[in-house]
């Protein structure tokens, strides 16, 4: 078969990707690993007939969630690309979702022309366990964590800085630069949620900048110290790792993204139970 590459027919389809990453080694194909890339690159073949790699606009670790991210990959075939979406559902297990599909210029990569990711990390503080949020979340409840001191801790990150201090060992990146452009840290009920985007993101920066902030919010780590640490790029210094299961790669941004925000924006449902419980309350008095 003629190559992709010099194929007349050749079209390009971007997909929003949702997957519960429990059960997945990360989402980067791996010998002898489950990994969402194989997942779906097995489903587009099954269709196709042949294989073709799909390109996503970031890598998660093994564990951590996705609700919206995006890829995209090449074909030949008379498939409409907005069809994939439908097709792949059939063909994927339960845990990867696609919510849509649509075709997109051959210039357009899911990765390159990317403008920036988000990602949200959510703690569940309730001493009682929950199941129903236990995949999701990690559950802290040692002791109390200050909001706004980890907010405050937070916003010195807000521009361009080398956060070599935030690199897990096994990166090929051969720098540490990244651009923060929003940081917010808030409480809903018995839940927190850290948000953090950027234009990337190094090896295992968010849960090791998590696991660092619960010292903070905890009152074991002060602001100043903190900062120093990352400023210095003091690595040796970071010692812990928040768990994968609270991070999840909430959502990815493009200047010419050509599917509607109601598929990609805030596809992760924030957990609030305290406000319900309340209301449910009054319902019954």
């Amino acid at each position: 078969m003629e190559s992709l590459q010099q194929h007349p027919d050749q079209k390009r389809v971007a997909l929003v990707i949702q997957y519960q990453g429990s059960r997945f080694h990360g989402w980067q194909r791996q010998p002898n690993q489950r990994t969402v890339q194989e997942d779906i690159e097995t489903a587009i073949a099954q269709v196709l007939g042949y294989h073709t790699p799909i390109h996503g606009a970031g890598r998660t670790d093994a564990g951590v969630h996705a609700a919206a991210q995006v890829a995209h990959f090449d074909y030949v075939s008379p498939i409409p690309p907005q069809r994939w979406a439908d097709i792949l559902n059939h063909r994927l297990p339960e845990d990867i979702l696609i919510r849509g599909s649509q075709g997109v210029p051959a210039t357009w990569h899911a990765r390159f022309s990317a403008l920036w990711r988000r990602y949200r990390y959510s703690f569940y503080t309730d001493k009682c366990p929950n199941l129903f949020v236990k995949p999701f979340s990690w559950h802290y409840y040692y002791e109390p964590l200050n909001v706004e001191l980890m907010q405050k801790a937070l916003n010195p990150l807000l521009g361009k800085h080398h956060l070599a201090a935030f690199r897990r060992a096994g990166s090929h990146r051969h720098h540490s630069w990244v651009e923060v452009q929003d940081t917010q840290c808030y409480r809903q009920g018995p839940f927190i949620h850290l948000e953090i985007q950027a234009n990337g993101f190094l090896y295992g920066m968010v849960r090791l900048l998590v696991g660092m902030l619960v010292e903070v919010g905890s009152g074991k780590r002060s602001l100043h110290n903190f900062t120093d640490i990352w400023q210095n790029q003091r690595r040796e210094l970071v010692k812990y790792s928040a768990p994968a299961k609270g991070l999840c790669l909430l959502r990815v941004g493009y200047p010419d993204f050509p599917l509607s925000s109601h598929i990609w924006f805030d596809t992760q449902p924030l957990f609030c139970f305290r406000g319900y419980r309340e209301n449910v309350r009054a319902v019954m008095e």
